[in-house]
């Protein structure tokens, strides 16, 4: 394993953090065996949210740090403030101080712990002004029930704008960022109001100019290099939107090139690329057996040289 350090936190959270999104207590066995493995394997970082599952994940998580007393080995990353869908699938945001509170306290009431290590707004809601956000997390951070917060799909304009805010005021900032990153560059958001650094010039240079830690959502891009997909097959609607384009099928053929090469998986290649950029990176992982998993971990062992990760992002 290979670690990152967050100013404040740890030195040693796992540059792989394991997503969760597919944890419930109804496949707690799965849930449990794929944390155990991930820790024997050396992670330290999982990754939830209370929009996962209506909390299911959280509470799988939640079962596994009680049964095997694990709450000191592991660095927990999660998520609130998601947007809900009324009766008419309209969108209502709620990054506000009352959702903020809400759901930061059923994370902790489902996880079983009484401090989050690093709680990130799930989504933001730019009409609202910074101010009451930050005051409130500043809230819950002296209350000790987070170490330390940031945003998932917030531009750098907002977390500098949060963070200016929380100096003029002597406040704690925004430690950390967690929109998309990939090898495969998206067309569009996979969800509403989803921010990738995948192909935004301004924004990657924004993180590896500052080296804000950056932890990237979908870091192996749906799926979208391991193999089940080919221009002819469009049976995952989601995917096809988001991904199927010229440039990211040339991505995948040269990654099973350099695959070929150094004897491993093009989805290794891909999760190696992302490991390989010159900024402050978690990349997020999202298996959902044991098998997946570990050929998420073997991504540690591929070396890419620079002319490698250029020639993959079709540089040079």
């Amino acid at each position: 394993m290979i670690y990152g350090s967050i100013p404040g936190l740890s030195d040693r959270i796992s540059r792989l953090v394991l997503g969760s999104v597919s944890f419930s207590t109804a496949n707690q066995d799965l849930a449990s065996s794929m944390l155990e493995h991930f820790v024997a394997h050396g992670g330290t970082a999982i990754d939830t949210a209370q929009q996962y599952g209506h909390g299911e994940s959280e509470r799988a998580i939640g079962a596994w740090l009680r049964v095997h007393d694990r709450r000191n080995d592991v660095f927990i990353l999660t998520k609130g403030a998601h947007y809900h869908l009324d009766d008419a699938q309209n969108m209502i945001h709620r990054v506000t101080p009352e959702a903020i509170t809400e759901d930061l306290l059923s994370s902790l009431d489902h996880l079983q712990i009484a401090t989050a290590d690093l709680y990130l707004l799930h989504r933001d809601d730019p009409s609202k002004p910074v101010g009451p956000i930050v005051e409130c997390l500043n809230k819950h951070y002296q209350a000790g029930r987070i170490r330390a917060f940031g945003g998932s799909n917030w531009t750098p304009q907002r977390i500098e704008a949060a963070n200016a805010y929380a100096k003029a005021h002597g406040l704690q900032p925004f430690v950390a960022s967690s929109p998309n990153l990939a090898l495969a560059i998206p067309s569009e958001p996979m969800w509403p109001n989803c921010l990738s650094v995948a192909g935004d010039a301004a924004a990657f240079t924004w993180y590896r100019e500052r080296q804000f830690p950056l932890f990237a959502w979908s870091s192996q891009a749906s799926g979208f290099f391991s193999g089940r997909f080919s221009p002819e097959d469009t049976s995952d609607a989601n995917v096809v939107r988001v991904y199927y384009r010229e440039d990211n099928w040339e991505r995948l053929r040269r990654a099973r090139e350099v695959a070929r090469q150094h004897g491993c998986t093009p989805t290794q290649v891909a999760l190696a690329w992302v490991l390989h950029q010159p900024l402050n990176v978690f990349a997020l992982i999202g298996p959902r057996t044991l098998a997946e998993l570990d050929d998420c971990l073997g991504a540690l062992e591929v070396r890419l040289t620079p002319q490698e990760v250029g020639w993959l992002n079709l540089e040079g």
